[in-house]
Parts: C-alpha cells; sequence; structure tokens
C-alpha cells in the first residue's frame, strides 16, 4: 500500500513539473510572439507598452488620472491594434478547440472525436459563407458564422433527443447527418457566388486565418468562449465518471443526460466562438489532446486544463510561421493539416493513446 502511496505521489510531482514547464513555455511564446515580425519591436519597448496599459486600465478602473507620460511611439500602434488581437486570438483559438475535443472526447469515449463531430464547424462554414453572400460587413459575416455553428448543434442536438437509438449514437449520426447538410450548402452557395470578389473570399475563410483580427473580434469571441470554458473546467472531474460508462456514471450520483447537455452546449459555444472568427481550422482539437494525455494521463482534472495550454502554445506557434514563413500570409488550416496528418499517423503506429475507460 505504501509502495502504491509512493508511486502515485510520485506521478503527481511530475505531472505538477511537467505542468509548470507548459506554463512558463505558453507565457514565453504568448509575449515573444509580440516580438516577431517585419517591424521590430526591442522587449524593453514591449513592456514599457503593455505596462502603460495595464497602468491605463487600472486607473480607469478606479477614476484616478494616470501619472506620468505614456509610451506614444509607433510601436504602440503595432503591439496594441494588430499584434495583440492576433496573438490573443490564436491563444484563445488554440485553447478552446483543444478543451472542446477534449471534452468531447471524455463524453463519448472516444479518443478520435473532434470538436466539430455535431456540426458546430460546418454550420459556423455556411454561416460564413451566407454572409458573405449576401454582402454582410467583417462582423456581420462572424456574427453569421456564429449563429449558424450554433443553430447546427442544436438542430442535431433536437434530432438525437428524438430518436430512439442509444443516445450517444443519435448524436454522432445527428452531427454526421448535420454537418453534410450545411456542408452542401456551402458547397451551393460557392457554386452560385460572384467568382470575382465572393467565391475568393468564402475560400479564403474556409481555409482559416487570423490576418484580420481585430480587437473587435477578441471581444467578441472572448465572451462566449469563456462561458464555455469556465464550467468544462470546473466540471471537468465529472467528466471523469462519464468515462467510466453510462450505468458505473448513474451509480455515483451522476446525472449524465444533464451532464452531456452542459457539455454539449459549452463546447457547443466555444467551437462557434473560435471558428468564427478564425474560419476552419483542424485537427487542433483532435490532435492535442492526445499530447495531453501523453504528458499528463487520462485524468481530467489534469487533462483540461493542460489542453487548454498545449493548444494555445501550438496555434501560437503555428501562426507564428503562418505570418512570417513567406512573404504573403499561409492559411492556418494548411499548416495545422500538415502537422496535424503526420503527428495523427505517428500517433496510430505507435498505438495512439488507450481508448477511453
Amino acid at each position: 500500500m505504501k509502495g502504491r502511496d509512493a508511486v502515485t505521489a510520485d506521478k503527481t510531482s511530475v505531472y505538477a513539473r511537467r505542468f509548470r514547464v507548459l506554463a512558463a513555455a505558453f507565457l514565453l511564446l504568448f509575449f515573444g510572439s509580440f516580438l516577431l515580425g517585419r517591424f521590430a519591436v526591442a522587449p524593453g519597448t514591449l513592456f514599457r507598452i503593455l505596462w502603460d496599459v495595464l497602468r491605463e486600465w487600472v486607473c480607469k478602473l478606479f477614476g484616478a488620472e494616470v501619472p506620468g507620460e505614456l509610451y506614444s511611439g509607433q510601436e504602440k500602434a503595432v503591439v496594441l491594434n494588430i499584434r495583440l488581437p492576433r496573438v490573443a486570438l490564436s491563444a484563445l483559438v488554440g485553447a478552446g478547440l483543444s478543451v472542446a475535443g477534449t471534452a468531447y472526447q471524455g463524453m463519448f469515449r472516444n479518443p478520435m472525436v473532434s470538436p466539430d463531430i455535431l456540426g458546430a464547424s460546418n454550420g459556423a462554414g455556411f454561416g460564413a459563407a451566407l454572409g458573405i453572400l449576401l454582402s454582410f460587413n467583417y462582423f456581420g459575416v462572424t456574427v453569421s458564422a456564429f449563429v449558424c455553428g450554433v443553430g447546427a448543434v442544436a438542430l442535431a442536438w433536437c434530432i438525437s433527443r428524438a430518436s430512439r437509438m442509444n443516445g450517444t449514437l443519435a448524436m454522432v449520426l445527428a452531427g454526421i447527418v448535420v454537418g453534410s447538410l450545411f456542408s452542401a450548402g456551402t458547397s451551393f452557395i460557392k457554386l452560385v457566388a460572384d467568382t470575382e470578389q465572393q467565391l475568393p473570399a468564402i475560400t479564403y475563410w474556409l481555409m482559416g486565418s487570423l490576418s484580420s483580427a481585430k480587437t473587435r473580434d477578441l471581444q467578441f469571441a472572448l465572451i462566449p468562449a469563456l462561458i464555455g470554458m469556465v464550467p468544462l473546467f470546473l466540471l471537468r472531474w465529472r467528466i471523469n465518471l462519464l468515462t467510466l460508462g453510462e450505468e458505473e456514471a448513474r451509480s455515483l450520483g451522476v446525472h449524465t443526460t444533464r451532464l452531456r447537455l452542459v457539455i454539449v452546449v459549452c463546447a457547443t459555444l466555444i467551437t462557434s466562438a473560435c471558428v468564427s472568427v478564425s474560419g476552419m481550422i483542424g485537427w487542433v482539437g483532435l490532435v492535442i489532446p492526445h499530447f495531453a494525455r501523453m504528458l499528463f494521463g487520462h485524468d481530467y482534472k489534469r487533462l483540461i486544463p493542460a489542453s487548454m495550454l498545449l493548444g494555445g502554445a501550438f496555434l501560437m506557434v503555428v501562426d507564428n510561421i503562418a505570418r512570417l514563413a513567406t512573404s504573403g500570409e499561409i492559411p492556418l488550416g494548411i499548416l495545422t493539416s500538415v502537422v496535424g496528418a503526420p503527428v495523427f499517423v505517428w500517433l496510430i503506429l505507435r498505438g495512439g493513446t488507450d481508448r477511453e475507460h
């Protein structure tokens, strides 16, 4: 018994060290990404700008005047108006898609599940294509994508609840049907769209990119993403019980139907918010949870926060490559596929991570 306790304590210590390293790497990537770009920003200038922003925000909060002079160089406009929204959005989208994928993999007890299993990404893609076809402005396209993403999952949920099949299986099949329906709608919109402007815009949006990230996008995505991520973080120990199976979870006092609904709502808000501002970015919510399991085990109390940090760090790296590798912008969806597909093949060849149990 003492030997088992010692092994458990050693594992906990190892996981704690890994988490500290991961958190430090995330912060280093976050602040380091501000320094990367064709317009050079010195580290000292960056921290002075961020310190001024913090001081200004605190003074406004308490109704006081900002002491001293604020930095007014052109680097400030670059950092606050261009790089801050983009870096923050890449971290948010990566963390959001990863945690949504992790939650779904636990709920469905299947490590091959991704955040778009219930049609959220296809619905958001349809909404964006429709907004572009109807000549909505940039923010209108974003709202249209978010609404259609949520609507697609709501439709899949209603279909599964009306079915007489097993609840989990019916949900997956309904998600496939709804996703295919919205994908067909997107294809039809591309068929009738103006080939000079609308079709290229739809195609580029569907490939995923943060090149047009603005502060308003960050504000729009942050609220629904946090509304989704906070409950999943607080309920992460209950997801552990779902992985035991329906009967075992119920015997331990878990209302499985209610918990699944909460997970679906939270993951849908996260996925729809992320896709609406970034376009369709694949593989993040599928591959990152596997790496999190390799590093932190199958306990969702560690897995959820680890997936957030790993996903955010991964997409920040990919976005830095997207904007620096060539003179133009490489769509994020292309890069995540180039990285994610070989990595997933490697996971398959080595046996992958164990099936949820």
